[in-house]
């Protein structure tokens, strides 16, 4: 190979610029030129090409978002936009294509190769930390972290005024965020879309705790398990304590990358160049504990990622 593409695409994870410039700079080391587009699959079908060298991705590693901006795109949906987009980079001599996003992002590289054979990998950028085949999709220790400075902050408050807060965390399908900040951040329950809960086991719990002295706590909850809102309002109904709800939002996605997603990007996109450059297609990378893998991106959107069920069972003992 000598050209290939970089594109980011769906919801924005913070380390994206961190794998765009390890995209750049490790193809650049093998000879290779790379072209970006902006707005993701339907900036390729809009030709919004713009060539990447070691210069124009030097200074992104600590910036937040992406510098290649990103969409979703309707028009890629259709055979006729996935044409299209195939015609333009073929147009631009472009030999294979680095997709960096969620399981969306991923879905449409592999049609691009499914349906035109075109050279494909994928390369995991999720804040929801929901992608099968890697520990870790890049986003997911920052957005964590963002949300535990959050619950250690809104800790204090609680506990000087004895009350109770309802913190909700992104996860509109699954609970990681919310389980893993909840952990870190010693909530008293976490509620996530996975597992069943009883609102009322809740309150007695707090009651209890309230006979022990215990005049404060924190629930986080995801925003696909239930609203803050609806739940602060029985927790006030059927406890008479005192609740206040926060909904964190999009704020998780923001800010710059930790030092974890900044090196696991820069390993991931450094990864996903070389195997495209070498000839391996249809693969999305990842880590497997210290080890870098890759799996068949038929085999990784087949494949359904679970909630740690040990993790669950710490979150339960460390509530009482």
């Amino acid at each position: 190979m000598k050209r290939i593409g970089v594109i980011t695409s769906g919801g924005d994870a913070p380390g994206m610029n961190a794998a765009i410039r390890a995209v750049v700079r490790a193809a650049i080391g093998r000879g290779v030129s790379v072209v970006g587009f902006t707005h993701g699959y339907e900036g390729i079908i809009d030709d919004e090409a713009m060539p990447l060298d070691s210069v124009s991705v030097g200074g992104i590693i600590s910036r937040g978002g992406t510098m290649l901006r990103s969409a979703r795109s309707k028009t890629f949906m259709t055979e006729d936009g996935r044409d299209r987009a195939v015609g333009v980079l073929r147009k631009h001599g472009l030999e294979g294509l680095v997709v960096i996003g969620g399981d969306g992002s991923l879905r449409g590289a592999l049609c691009l190769h499914d349906e035109f054979g075109f050279p494909v990998m994928g390369v995991p950028g999720s804040i929801d930390n929901d992608i099968s085949g890697t520990d870790f999709s890049i986003g997911f220790d920052t957005a964590v972290n963002a949300a535990l400075e959050a619950i250690d902050r809104v800790r204090d408050t609680a506990y000087s005024h004895e009350r109770i807060f309802v913190i909700e965390v992104m996860g509109r399908h699954n609970g990681f965020i919310a389980l893993e900040a909840g952990l870190a951040g010693g909530a008293e329950a976490i509620l996530i879309p996975e597992v069943p809960y009883s609102l009322m086991e809740i309150c007695t719990d707090m009651k209890r705790a309230a006979v022990r002295g215990k005049k404060s706590s924190i629930i986080i909850v995801a925003e696909g398990a239930a609203r803050a809102s609806d739940i602060k309002d029985f927790i006030e109904k059927n406890t008479g304590f005192e609740a206040r709800q926060l909904v964190l939002g999009h704020m998780q996605r923001g800010g710059s990358p930790t030092a974890f997603d900044r090196v696991l990007a820069l390993r991931l996109g450094a990864l996903a160049a070389n195997r495209l450059i070498s000839g391996y297609t249809a693969e999305m990378v990842g880590v497997d504990g210290v080890k870098l893998v890759s799996h068949p991106l038929s085999y990784v959107l087949s494949t359904e990622r679970a909630i740690d069920p040990e993790k669950l069972l710490l979150a339960g003992v460390m509530a009482q």
